[in-house]
């Protein structure tokens, strides 16, 4: 997130799970341009033109179409339908809006044949999202959700992103798959006043959030290795250190809720957890041992949200076109 990893670099452990973001184009002859967010119940129609307002209204679709016309169509308007749909609700911490952005940037590479490589999607999502659109937040879930599988991602100043795929054996994928359980706390935040308070620690030079970030860029490098070697109960408690750093970083990243949450999983045997993205709420996620899920599942029964196993998916953000 800048501006620390400008000045300092950063660096983000991350793996792709299967829910996903899906776009569809149909191309249409009408004149018109019609959104439809189907998992939103929320639609948007007008006559084609070189750019839409942004007025808070499926602002993310509009702001991927003006940057499309504007930069890869000659400012011609176009005319289609696109149906958007997610299986993460917004707000859910696991970079919804970001996979959807790509999603959509797939979908029109494919539909306009447009010149456009995996690093081109990731950082054409990243300016519409943050730039265009103004929405808080880093770069590590447009990399992600463009790339896919497992991967070490690292940052720079200038914009410079570098993506490390993770050759990770297949028993130690298969351990990690089985020691995870991810909950929905049914509660839907917006990251950006976190993220926005993160920035402004930083820029005031911030000792405690500086060197917690610091910690948290250090712990990712240690938890890549651990998990290369298998050493599934070392990243587990690396995964605890981070949780106790990224707090550090901002006041809302937890609140009650969340520490009764964390503390009954760790009562009921989980090795390690924390909020996924930037916190106050969405999903967590915990490290358990195997021959333990089902405490730790019950215990989450208590709270109301919504418990689940993880499925990792190696591939990144697919598309094609029917002709």
């Amino acid at each position: 997130m800048s501006p620390y990893s400008d000045e300092f670099g950063g660096s983000v452990l991350n793996v792709s799970i299967d829910l996903y973001a899906t776009c569809t184009i149909e191309e249409q002859s009408n004149g018109e341009v019609y959104f439809e967010a189907a998992d939103m119940n929320q639609t948007f129609s007008s006559k084609s033109a070189d750019s839409f307002e942004l007025d808070g209204k499926l602002d993310l679709h509009k702001g991927v179409y003006n940057r499309i016309v504007r930069d890869f169509n000659g400012g011609k308007p176009l005319s289609f339908k696109m149906t958007t749909f997610a299986d993460a609700p917004p707000g859910s911490g696991l970079g919804s809006s970001s996979t959807m952005v790509v999603a959509m940037v797939k979908a029109y590479t494919e539909w306009l044949k447009l010149p456009l490589g995996e690093y081109d999607i990731a950082k054409l999502a990243y300016e519409i999202e943050r730039i265009d659109v103004g929405l808080s937040g880093g770069k590590q879930d447009q990399y992600a959700a463009t790339f896919g599988g497992f991967n070490f991602i690292e940052f720079y100043k200038d914009d410079i992103v570098i993506v490390n795929p993770l050759r990770i054996k297949n028993w130690i994928k298969d351990e990690l798959e089985a020691s995870m359980i991810l909950y929905y706390t049914d509660i839907s935040r917006f990251s950006s006043e976190i993220i926005d308070e993160q920035k402004s620690n930083v820029e005031k030079k911030s000792t405690v959030t500086l060197d917690a970030m610091h910690e948290l860029k250090e712990i990712s490098l240690k938890m890549k290795d651990a998990l290369l070697n298998g050493k599934i109960k070392d990243f587990a408690e690396l995964l605890n250190q981070s949780w106790i750093n990224k707090k550090k970083t901002a006041h809302s990243i937890s609140n009650p809720l969340i520490e009764r949450i964390y503390d009954a999983c760790i009562k009921a045997g989980a090795m390690a957890g924390k909020v996924s993205g930037a916190g106050g709420g969405g999903y967590m996620m915990f490290i358990v041992d195997p021959v333990k899920k089902v405490n730790v599942m019950n215990a989450l029964v208590q709270f109301g949200g919504k418990a689940m196993n993880v499925h990792f998916s190696e591939g990144g953000c697919h598309g094609w076109k029917i002709y």
